[in-house]
């Protein structure tokens, strides 16, 4: 109990309106500097009136708001009180003598809350310190001038349609920048200003939650709703602030497709191909998104074999289409039920379903003009070859389908038989041929029939006709190849040399069996036997080929098993050599056999000597081009690498600086009488400089006297090559301007004897670098 009397004491030590701040318990030294042991003093306190001050108070004057005062102020006026620390002087000041402390201006807590600042009370005569400096604190006490604020408003908010009654939409938050210990300045309390009775919001928390169950949103799809945070607890006389939150109904598949209608009629062209869209259809869904999506079925087997559905890639639309031809003749309109189902359907809401609809769809086949359309879709015939023209290959029918008694025309399409192989009968259709054909040069010709309408020539039909060329046995059999072989002269009786084989162009069959024969007489130096496989083999007799230098020439006969056979001759040409152990050839002639192999010695002789005449013709070539060029490069006058430019007359030296009078270039005023001196040329003798004069040196008479003696020294350059003119010419009023020509002295001497200042205001500046006087002001 002891220990919370105190604690409750020392805080209204520091906040109440009458205090008391104890000094501290150790002892001050009086002299700091003062050595040796301290003297210890009685301690003193401090004494206090006031350690708050309200905010916002604006008074006629500056009001106290406390007093400084110590037990050793007797009330002499020895003791001056100072106050220092945050805001002395300017927001605090104390009178020195009593110690009152006074602000002086209007104090905002948000702004600062708390001052620190430093008491001290010092003798006024030595300034030294009376009573140690105490440091204390002033605080600002709020007052309600802050109303409540949204800093993250306005709000937005999304809560699914149809929750539940309580569900949590969002979390609004006031700030209140009054003091929040202090009273219930910042004691919010929130509530619902418009937006009843759809949400309501917590008081202490600012939380919105829905108030009633089953909000539509295809009904009502947003809200706003005003919120009000009001401080001092809600009580009357406090300030307030609101905000907005818009609350956005987020779409659930709550509700089923529905057809608009019960029965869809369409209509389309009996020539319509598979794939043509014959119409749309969109059962209606209030909800976005996925939850609309749909997918389309026929029901019936009838629609589904001619027509098909299927969703649009934006999932809303069922497209009708062509499934198969259609056939206005055979049928004309087609009935059967559509379905719409959702894709996507939510276990929450299945009591709100079927999520699916049906509705009847009704196809109307209309007629069309047809082209005549054949009885095959593709046509095979075949003839003969070799036949005479105008021989029958088949024939081609079509038929109009919309009137069978109108008559149809047949042509053959000029690109597909571009050798006009085939002729047709343009009443019946009959396929005949213009030539002879040869089935060995073409096997296949693929013609393309055109059947149109007489009466509308616009309706037409094409199919493809291939013929095929058959074979017949008018080719004799051939060797396969031309057959030169040889034989080795150490070959054994009936050794095989060679298979030769052969081949018929004809069909394979009877046409194209060939048999092979060679010779019969039984003295023949070569035997050829049969294989019965469209090959024969070459071999020798049982006695060997007496060797000689012409080769061998064996004859072949062949022949096939046609009807009527053919048969032909071919010859093998037999070559007797010399063969190395190994079997390959080393010779086949008896002359080569004397030639003794690689190059002879005069052969290399001659080879090295045409080598050596073109190597001299060479470099006699590279030679004469070489002189050639340096005859050029010498007698050529223009050559481009030559940039010197020559003359051949030659300059006239001295006469040359009197093609103009330098005289026009000097002082006529100024020239010395006498004969002229050359000033192109340096003189013989240089001129003698001038003595300086006695006495103090001035440096404008030294300047004025080495001036003097430029001008009259001859040795200088030319007035030409140092570019320099001294005289401006007789017509200027003022003469020459130039220092060079002037005799005048620089500094006491006096001026010209015309004023400058009477030559106008261009010269004024001139007039003052010659000494003259500005004119007095008017």
């Amino acid at each position: 109990m002891c220990g919370l009397v105190r604690l409750l004491l020392a805080w209204l030590g520091g906040w109440s309106c009458m205090g008391r701040l104890a000094a501290p318990a150790r002892a001050w030294a009086g002299s700091r500097g003062a050595p040796g042991p301290a003297l210890l003093r009685t301690r003193r306190s401090w004494v206090w009136n006031q350690f708050f001050v309200i905010e916002e108070y604006a008074g006629p004057e500056p009001v106290l708001i406390g007093k400084l005062h110590s037990d050793v102020d007797r009330g002499e006026g020895r003791t001056k009180y100072l106050l220092t620390g945050e805001g002395a002087g300017t927001v605090f000041v104390i009178d020195e003598a009593t110690g009152n402390i006074h602000v002086t201006k209007s104090l905002d807590r948000e702004e600062k809350a708390q001052y620190v600042l430093l008491a001290q009370a010092v003798d006024r005569a030595s300034n030294r310190p009376l009573e140690p400096p105490s440091e204390f604190i002033i605080k600002v006490q709020d007052i309600n001038d802050n109303p409540p604020i949204f800093p993250l408003g306005p709000y937005h908010a999304t809560v699914p349609e149809m929750s539940n009654v309580g569900t949590s939409v969002i979390q609004v938050t006031a700030h209140d920048a009054d003091d929040p210990s202090y009273g219930n300045s910042a004691k919010l309390v929130y509530t619902v200003l418009d937006g009843l009775p759809f949400f309501s919001v917590d008081p202490q928390t600012g939380v919105v939650r829905t108030a009633i169950p089953n909000m539509d949103r295809e009904t009502q799809e947003e809200f706003l709703v005003v919120i009000q945070a009001k401080d001092m607890g809600g009580h009357m006389g406090g300030l307030s602030g609101s905000t907005t939150v818009t609350v956005t109904l987020s779409d659930v598949n709550d509700n089923p497709p529905k057809f608009p209608q019960s029965l869809y009629q369409f209509s389309v062209v009996e020539t319509a191909g598979p794939g043509t869209l014959v119409g749309r259809l969109r059962a209606q869904d209030p909800d976005l998104g996925d939850n609309a999506l749909m997918a389309y079925s026929i029901l019936d087997g009838e629609g589904s074999e001619a027509f098909s559905i299927s969703t649009d890639p934006r999932g809303r639309d069922g497209l009708l289409t062509v499934r198969k031809p259609l056939d206005f003749e055979t049928r004309r309109s087609y009935s059967f039920r559509v379905e719409a189902t959702n894709t996507l359907i939510d276990p929450a809401y299945l009591r709100r379903g079927p999520f699916k609809d049906v509705a009847s769809v009704r196809v109307a086949v209309q007629d069309a003009p047809e082209p005549p359309a054949f009885t095959q879709a593709a046509y095979r015939l075949a003839v003969p070859e070799n036949k005479s023209p105008g021989t029958l290959v088949g024939q081609v029918s079509a038929a109009d389908l919309d009137s069978r008694a109108s008559p149809i025309r047949y042509s053959i399409l000029p690109h597909s038989d571009p050798e006009r192989c085939f002729s047709i009968e343009p009443e019946d259709g009959t396929i005949r041929t213009a030539v002879p054909l040869d089935r060995e040069a073409r096997v296949w010709h693929n013609l393309t029939v055109l059947a149109t309408e007489v009466d509308s020539s616009a309706q037409a039909s094409r199919v493809q006709v291939a013929i095929q060329t058959l074979d017949e046995n008018d080719n004799a059999p051939q060797l396969a190849e031309p057959y030169d072989t040889f034989v080795c002269e150490s070959a054994a009786p009936g050794q095989l040399i060679q298979v030769i084989r052969a081949l018929d162009r004809d069909e394979v069959g009877n046409n194209s069996r060939i048999s092979l024969q060679g010779p019969l007489d039984p003295d023949a130096n070569f035997t050829v036997r049969d294989n019965r496989d469209g090959s024969a083999s070459l071999l020798l007799p049982s006695r060997p080929a007496p060797p000689r230098q012409a080769p061998y020439l064996v004859p072949i006969e062949l022949w096939d098993w046609g009807q009527p056979a053919l048969s032909s001759t071919a010859t093998v040409t037999v070559s007797v050599c010399r063969c190395r152990p190994d079997g390959s050839v080393a010779s086949c002639r008896p002359e080569a056999q004397l030639s003794p192999a690689g190059l002879s010695t005069g052969a290399l002789l001659a080879i090295i000597t045409c080598v050596g005449t073109l190597l001299a013709l060479v470099v006699l070539f590279v030679a004469l081009r070489r002189q050639k060029q340096e005859a050029l490069m010498v007698l050529e006058e223009e050559d481009v690498r030559e940039n010197i430019i020559t003359y051949d007359d030659e300059g006239g030296g001295e006469e040359d600086t009197e093609a103009f009078d330098i005289s026009a270039l000097q002082n006529p005023d100024g020239a010395a009488p006498g004969p002229p001196a050359r000033r192109d040329v340096l003189p013989w003798a240089r001129a003698p400089r001038q003595p300086r004069p006695p006495g103090p040196a001035d440096v404008a008479q030294l300047l004025a006297l080495r001036l003097r003696g430029a001008d009259d020294d001859p040795s200088v350059p030319p007035y030409d090559s140092v570019q320099v003119y001294g005289y401006e010419g007789r017509g200027s009023s003022c003469g020459s301007l130039s220092s060079l020509g002037s005799g005048s002295e620089i500094g006491g001497a006096p001026g010209p004897t015309e004023p400058l200042d009477d030559w106008g205001p261009l010269f004024h500046t001139l007039a003052e670098l010659y000494g003259a006087k500005e004119p007095p002001a008017p």
